[in-house]
């Protein structure tokens, strides 16, 4: 089940569609983005297959505007976020205001009405900045305004390790069991829950991690115990929670891919290259309706990987200066460690 499926599962709840109107979402008149594959061909008509990193001037466009507004609004609290291990209201209300928690949905409900593609660019400007925000809007679209209630104690991705119950009584369904490392917790208005309905009072949020990076971006555990849901709450086909997890993860592992994306200096330039190429090659495969199962991942592993190295040749090139807080750097490598845990 793609994002889009999901999108379309969530226009269908009402009480899905009350916790999303309760975020007061605002969203700027973005134009409307048509086929990248169609607009690529303006001005390029010797072009029969356009490079995947040519941008359409409407992602040019939505690309600068999206740097424009990282400087000039989260850039100057970024240090402040990250001391407090907290995201600035005033952050989060710029990024609703400007369509960045909707875009690829319709703009009738309140969406850019863009795509898969345009949201991997933002993504990747915004993380040039602060991976705690870009972190946000990358599951925030993935997921549709929730937390992506997965891993537990002893399972991480693997659905079927699962210990969180749920049991049918009439026509609730009862939820126990624990999940760990859930991001956005602190501001979800849903919760996107997967259990294990052939196991053998309520649902809590858990004290937040105090992480070593994205440390803006909340992780908290959430706790359920005896939590009625009304069978009608149900997204998707019964019995079908795993292939609709591997299906949003795969997607999701694009948009983790963008992140790793960062200024730097000519030795890794090469490298860095070479993982926006694997990362836009995927989102453009998964646009055109194609399987991403090995792309995503590839995407995901490369820029995480150059990522790493990236942040600690910078340390090392900037002798002792790099290992302080005066400089961003020291930040950038300890944010870029949440890669190996996703």
């Amino acid at each position: 089940m793609s994002s889009k499926t999901l999108r379309s599962l969530w226009r269908s709840r009402s009480f899905l569609r009350s916790a999303l109107n309760n975020r007061h979402v605002r969203t700027a008149n973005i134009r409307c983005l048509g086929s990248a594959a169609a607009d690529l061909h303006i001005g390029h008509p010797q072009l029969l297959q356009p490079p995947v990193d040519l941008l359409s001037e409407d992602e040019q466009m939505m690309k600068d505007s999206v740097a424009k507004l990282a400087v000039e609004k989260i850039l100057p609290l970024v240090r402040q976020m990250d001391a407090e291990s907290k995201m600035d209201q005033s952050v989060i209300d710029v990024l609703f205001e400007n369509g960045l928690f909707g875009i690829e949905i319709e703009s009738e409900y309140g969406g850019s009405n863009s795509t898969f593609f345009v949201a991997n660019l933002v993504i990747e400007e915004l993380a040039k900045v602060d991976p705690s925000v870009s972190v946000m809007i990358d599951v925030h679209n993935t997921l549709l305004m929730t937390s992506f209630c997965l891993s537990e104690a002893d399972s991480g991705t693997d659905a079927f390790a699962m210990k969180t119950s749920a049991v049918k009584q009439g026509d609730h369904y009862i939820l126990n069991g624990t999940k760990l490392w859930i991001t956005n917790a602190e501001h979800a208005g849903a919760f996107f829950v997967f259990a294990n309905a052939q196991p053998t009072a309520g649902l809590t949020v858990g004290k937040k991690e105090d992480k070593l990076g994205i440390r803006a971006s909340s992780t908290c555990p959430i706790h359920l115990e005896n939590v009625r849901v009304p069978e009608t709450n149900i997204l998707g086909e019964f019995g079908k929670g795993y292939k609709y997890c591997i299906e949003v993860l795969n997607e999701g592992r694009i948009g983790i891919g963008a992140q790793s994306m960062q200024h730097q200096i000519a030795y890794v330039a090469t490298q860095i290259e070479a993982a926006r190429l694997l990362v836009y090659n995927a989102a453009r495969k998964k646009e055109a309706g194609l399987s991403v199962i090995k792309e995503g991942s590839m995407a995901k592993y490369f820029a995480s990987e150059v990522a790493a190295l990236t942040t600690t040749k910078c340390i090392e090139w900037m002798g002792g200066v790099g290992f302080t807080k005066d400089y961003p750097i020291e930040k950038f490598y300890r944010d870029c460690k949440i890669e190996y845990g996703i």
